[in-house]
């Protein structure tokens, strides 16, 4: 789903046009300033379709800048982050936070002085006067943002949107930091998760499948139906891990871990959209059954939002219950690499940004987490510049409050092959969060034995075929690349890290997130219509950000707190992390998957997927890469902060 511009609520720009035909006045309006960006992106492919009704319902959502500025909430932001800094460490209350950085009362009392003063009304000013929310109709919109309205088709859908940038009075304009709202086009985020949809709604592993990467191969093990697999370009290969468990996982990235870097003390805040009903009990089961320990009472708790909405309605669908997959990953994940830790899981109330970012506000405002893990986002670098800085705002005050936002990059690749040219996801390309891009792993009991950037390419075995046939070049992959819409932040350029583009570099760093090298998670799924606990492999970046996030949460443990913008700490000092460079991996692994997704009574399907096979400008070397950053985090990760 791409990101277009979003409706703003912040133009008056009626009174220019008028101005230029009418000699001005002593009682003319007041000077006006166009709101930067603030055009929806699309229009140059939009098509008209015709005027909207005056009295059309508008609604939209008025960001505030914070008090003093974004610029100066980045800088601090920052400040508090960096080692040898005056500030660092410096952690801001919540309540010391608002006092210092919220609009004043008087800022919030002008803009809605300008909005209704135009014909709007306010329906809600958000507690902390992060936003101001207005209702009213097209007529009070374009007298309001000084911009006409219109009807448009775009990339399929249907929308109302304004027909160019937007203005503010000269006097609020600096007070205002984004606009929703005003063009209709849906602003929605997907789960990073990679695992296979059948017709039916759950899914299981078929097999052969290694217990531990290798164990299983085709020269060794028979297939289930008697199928002769050929040699892939003269090689044997083994078959996919059935997914790897906690134990797993825990000992090939943190062996040599301190004694008791366990999490405990720590709490971890998880952000999806929606909420599973058993995910409590899943994430018990699975531990226990994979040789872990279940939650103790009260480490695994919610916040939840009073209800649910866009639930599978309006032009994009939310879908609720393709979101509990990605919950039951994150926890699993998070509880699987920092055992002690406490996880808090808070739901947006659907998968739109405005939702998102109510959300974030909840964590900011009760300051009981010390990492965020996010696990979705949107594709490419069209996200609306609006819905970027409110986003930034919330970043950079969980960063003053010692709070660290890690997101995952995606998982197409660098977007060509989807989008048609390289391009970074968002949120992950914001210079204040963490990107984590992925890696295709071979674990064995003696730990990591290879890795490589995650970049699919795909073979199958057609029925009574002698060889495997190409599918597709690229089948999907660890995002990465060079953003379009970020400058190249300090912390990148004092590396030496030099971006073609000058835009912000992606990822920072990479975990394993190859469905074929994934992780075995247990879920409660809809099995023709019975509900059942069971097992699968999955993978996406989705899987990336909660490792990085557990394993975050047991340096927060030895530090003794929070640490803010890890990024100020990862391009300084990035030994905690294993150069991946590609060198000595397998070529790939063969999967066998049911074909009906549930069992042998469909018969089965053989693939072949490639390590870091396909053809994408993303790239796996010595030093950071635009495939898998620093590389893979280990135990000198979890070493002490600075």
């Amino acid at each position: 789903m791409r990101r277009t511009m979003m409706g703003g609520a912040l133009v008056a720009v009626a009174a220019v046009v008028a101005a230029l035909s009418v000699p001005m006045a002593a009682n003319a309006a007041p000077a006006e300033k166009t709101i930067p960006d603030s055009a929806p992106g699309w229009l140059s492919h939009g098509k008209k379709t015709g005027a909207p009704s005056a009295s059309a319902a508008v609604q939209a959502r008025v960001y505030l800048s914070p008090n003093g500025g974004l610029a100066a909430l980045a800088a601090a932001a920052t400040a508090v982050s960096t080692p040898r800094s005056g500030s660092y460490h410096h952690f801001l209350s919540p309540a010391a936070f608002h006092a210092r950085y919220d609009a004043t009362s008087s800022t919030v009392d002008a803009v809605s002085a300008w909005l209704t003063g135009a014909g709007m009304s306010v329906a809600a000013v958000e507690p902390h006067g992060r936003y101001i929310d207005i209702t009213g109709n097209v007529a009070a919109a374009t007298k309001a943002f000084g911009v006409s309205m219109a009807n448009y088709t775009h990339d399929g859908l249907s929308v109302q949107a304004p027909t160019g940038p937007l203005q503010a009075p000269d006097s609020v304009a600096g007070a205002v930091l984004a606009v929703s709202g005003l063009d209709t086009t849906p602003e929605t985020n997907v789960p990073h998760t990679q695992k296979p949809s059948p017709p039916s709604d759950g899914f299981r592993n078929a097999t052969p499948c290694s217990q531990w990467y290798g164990s299983e191969t085709q020269t060794n093990t028979p297939t289930p139906d008697g199928t002769t697999l050929p040699l892939f370009n003269g090689a044997a290969l083994a078959f996919a891990p059935c997914g790897y468990t906690g134990p797993q996982l825990r000992g090939a990235y943190e062996a040599g871990a301190a004694s008791g870097a366990n999490g405990r003390g720590v709490t971890v805040a998880i952000v999806d959209a929606y909420a599973s009903p058993t995910i409590e009990s899943d994430a018990n089961r699975y531990a226990t059954d994979t040789g872990d320990s279940a939650f103790a009472p009260g480490q695994f708790t919610q916040s939840l939002p009073g209800s649910f909405t866009r639930v599978n309605t309006g032009q994009r669908q939310c879908d609720a219950s393709g979101w509990y997959g990605e919950q039951t990953l994150d926890v699993e994940a998070v509880h699987a690499m920092a055992p002690a830790a406490g996880i808090r899981y808070y739901a947006s109330k659907s998968c739109y940004d405005t939702d998102f970012l109510d959300t974030f506000a909840r964590i900011n405002d009760e300051a009981k987490v010390s990492v965020v893990s996010n696990s979705w986002g949107d594709a490419g670098d069209n996200v609306r510049p609006s819905t970027a800085l409110a986003y930034e705002a919330a970043f950079l005050q969980g960063a003053m409050e010692g709070i660290s936002y890690v997101f995952s990059t995606g998982d197409n690749g660098d977007e060509a092959t989807a989008l048609g040219s390289p391009q970074t996801d968002f949120p992950a390309s914001d210079p204040y969060v963490t990107g984590v891009g992925g890696t295709s792993t071979e674990i064995t009991q003696a730990g990591v034995v290879g890795e490589t950037g995650w970049q699919t390419s795909k073979y199958s075995l057609a029925k009574g075929a002698s060889d495997w046939s190409l599918v597709t070049d690229f089948l999907y992959g660890g995002g990465g690349g060079y953003s379009s819409n970020f400058p190249e932040p300090t912390y990148q350029t004092d590396a030496g890290i030099v971006s073609p583009n000058g835009g912000r570099a992606l990822p920072d760093v990479s975990m394993d997130a190859d469905p074929t090298t994934g992780m075995l998670v247990g879920q409660t799924q809809s099995f023709t219509g019975t509900a059942a606990y069971d097992t699968y492999r999955i993978g996406g970046t989705s899987l990336a950000a909660p490792l990085f996030a557990g394993m975050t949460a047991i340096k927060a443990q030895a530090s003794g707190g929070g640490l803010g913008l890890l990024n100020q700490l990862i391009y300084k000092n990035h030994t905690g992390f294993q150069d991946v460079t590609g060198a000595g991996v397998d070529a790939g692994d063969i999967r066998v998957d049911f074909a009906n997704g549930l069992d042998a009574s469909g018969g089965y399907l053989y693939s072949v997927r490639t390590f870091n096979g396909a053809a994408t400008s993303l790239t796996v070397g010595p030093g950071w890469d635009s495939s898998t950053g620093w590389g893979s985090a280990r135990a000198g990760w979890l070493a002490p902060a600075p």
